[in-house]
């Protein structure tokens, strides 16, 4: 089973969309995928229609202290091979429950059963630099990381670096994608052509700034059933191939 975590300091970059566009072609490949939605905010619950799933979540506590196997969290998203641990309120304060009962407990502990239903784990993360984060980073097989193309956004790259090497994590697999490019803009064009040094593993390609992903709210389904010849259709598949294809592909 591998794992892939989407993840930045910043909101509102589409992590979220490209999280679920991911987890949603891989399980079209026929890959058995389980995607988290970590964020308490519920965004990839609601693109996926569970609004009333979130009853069968337990308390952030409750996963925490072991007391709840993961397993009873998991519902279907009706799309074939793709299934979900919908959002909870209460996971706005997992880190509370980690730092006080996370010497028993980690985010690898509850992941490890999975193994056997599923060949992929995608997971949505919140906005912030944690203790949950910290988990993440370290279970995580790759760590994508949706940067747009300002000075602010590679700011919160240089941040998560910085985070990074005081924990002593495995900066390789931290990858770093373009993210909301408006070509419109002279620094998003700048920035696509000549990305900085410092993106080392820098994806291919790039998700554009495009009304078809703000859609996904409306039709609550990933962009390539509605318009999969779309350029942002494209992007996705393009994000996709990117981490199943080349040198450092994941094996799935």
């Amino acid at each position: 089973m591998k794992i892939i975590a989407f993840h930045n300091l910043k909101g509102g970059v589409g992590k979220t969309a490209a999280a679920s566009n991911v987890a949603a072609l891989a399980a079209e490949e026929g890959i058995p995928t389980l995607l988290w939605d970590l964020d308490p905010q519920g965004a990839v619950s609601w693109y996926f229609g569970n609004t009333g799933a979130s009853a069968r979540v337990p308390k952030a506590g409750r996963l925490v202290k072991g007391k709840t196997p993961i397993g009873k969290t998991i519902v279907p998203t009706g799309i074939e091979n793709l299934d979900l641990i919908p959002a909870d309120v209460s996971f706005r304060n997992i880190d509370l429950q980690l730092e006080k009962h996370g010497d028993n407990r980690t985010l690898a502990d509850w992941l490890e059963p999975l193994g056997e239903d599923y060949g992929l784990v995608v997971l949505d993360c919140p906005p912030s630099l944690s203790r949950l984060a910290e988990q993440v980073f370290r279970v995580s097989d790759r760590v994508l990381v949706p940067l747009v193309p300002t000075w602010l956004s590679l700011n919160s790259w240089h941040q998560m670096q910085e985070f990074i090497a005081d924990k002593k994590l495995d900066s390789g697999r931290f990858q770093p994608f373009w993210t909301m490019a408006d070509r419109r803009k002279n620094l998003h064009r700048q920035l696509l052509q000549s990305p900085p040094q410092e993106l080392t593993g820098l994806m291919p390609g790039y998700i554009p700034y495009a009304s078809d992903v703000e859609r996904m709210g409306e039709k609550r389904q990933p962009v390539h059933w509605f318009a999969p010849r779309s350029t942002a259709a494209l992007s996705y598949r393009l994000l996709w191939r990117g981490l199943t294809k080349g040198k450092r592909s994941l094996k799935l």
